[in-house]
């Protein structure tokens, strides 16, 4: 029996109510056009820069906001966490053509839930603010190996080293594949579990981690050594 309270639209429920930031007005309109015929997705508001989109957001409280990271008077990672303290519920999905580790952890920290690059097509922005929507994260394809390589590097030196909170077995083997930019469903397959014995080791990790999200999860785990990446 499919879980109704998981599925963000689809048959029965509402549609995904999105935003869409960004100071090129052609993308963002064109963005804005294609998105709104997509089934199950409403496009409730555009805004040309993070001011206006935060001010926006708080007035139609959206469920996803799609922001771009190099906007004039205020950043998307500005924007990012603007939007966060004033629509907690939002998920953010950064939408740039930037493709630095750095603004990717920046968009992490700020409490984006997801990371594209603007070569994507239409129909993985939708699937995206599908994912997020429904509380996963997912970023671009090739941020991921960026990330994965990062993480490598950053496991390396003093393994040795690992605080006294621990992971079980089960939890880093979840934790692996999040790592590898795999949703809920894919990581079920992967192990033989279900999609609700997932969500419950990713809500654990987050709770013996304090952390708020999946990709900041990951970043903290490799951080702290307490994830071996082939």
């Amino acid at each position: 029996m499919a879980d109704e309270t998981t599925g963000p639209a689809g048959a029965g429920t509402e549609p995904i109510r999105v935003m869409v930031v960004d100071d090129q007005e052609l993308f963002r309109r064109g963005l804005t056009m294609l998105l709104g015929v997509e089934d199950g997705i409403e496009v409730v508001g555009e805004a040309g820069d993070g001011i206006e989109g935060t001010t926006l957001a708080a007035g139609v409280a959206p469920d996803v906001v799609l922001l771009d990271i190099r906007m004039p008077k205020r950043t998307g990672i500005e924007a990012c966490k603007a939007i966060k303290e004033a629509v907690p519920s939002a998920k953010i999905i950064m939408l740039t053509v930037s493709d630095e580790e750095a603004d990717l952890y920046e968009a992490v920290k700020s409490g984006a839930s997801g990371y594209l690059l603007k070569d994507s097509s239409i129909e993985e922005v939708a699937q995206a603010v599908r994912v997020v929507a429904d509380g996963q994260s997912l970023i671009s394809p090739s941020m991921a190996v960026k990330l994965i390589d990062e993480f490598k590097q950053m496991s390396k030196p003093e393994r040795e080293h690992v605080p006294g909170l621990r992971l079980t077995e089960r939890e880093l083997e979840v934790l692996r594949l999040v790592a590898k930019g795999m949703n809920n469903r894919e990581i079920a397959k992967q192990l033989f579990i279900s999609e609700n014995t997932v969500k419950n080791h990713v809500r654990n990790i987050l709770e013996k981690l304090q952390l708020h999200s999946r990709m900041e999860a990951v970043m903290y785990a490799v951080r702290e050594k307490l994830l071996d990446l082939p």
